[in-house]
């Protein structure tokens, strides 16, 4: 042992794996409705690869009107909390998402609502929210996004 130095060769492998969230629907359309008259739809929000117990929140897009004025149109409430819990059997807990709308001046815009962890990480799998002025229908997608 002293003076015969063994060589040992470990290799390890593994694989990594990001937290994401998916949405349940994939896609949400909010009916549409009259001009600041409130319309509202329920998601599902569906943790996957999460390690260890985080809390969430939301960064909703912020909108440059004709004017000049910005604002923002929509809300998001999570009324069972932020927090997503782990299981003692590594599953974490859906979080149900209410998203309403509310404008008093006519719109079209394509952008994200982005999902953030508290150690500010950007979720991959974002729900963007398109308009389409010839439906008079709003569309939310789940689409994935590199970051």
């Amino acid at each position: 042992l002293n003076d015969n130095p063994s060589q040992y060769i470990l290799t390890l492998s593994g694989t990594l794996r990001s937290p994401k969230i998916v949405f349940h629907p994939p896609f949400l359309m909010l009916m549409p409705v009259p001009l600041d008259v409130e319309t509202e739809a329920v998601i599902t929000l569906i943790p996957e690869d999460f390690i260890r117990q985080s809390r969430i929140t939301v960064k909703l897009p912020e909108l440059e009107l004709a004017d000049g004025t910005k604002t923002c149109p929509f809300s998001v409430q999570l009324p069972k909390g932020q927090d997503i819990v782990l299981s003692s059997d590594g599953t974490a807990n859906e979080l149900t998402c209410h998203i309403s709308f509310r404008s008093p001046k006519p719109m079209s815009f394509l952008e994200a609502m982005v999902l953030i962890d508290q150690e500010e990480n950007r979720l991959l799998e974002q729900q963007t929210i398109v308009f389409l002025p010839y439906t008079r229908t709003w569309h939310c997608t789940a689409m994935i996004k590199n970051l």
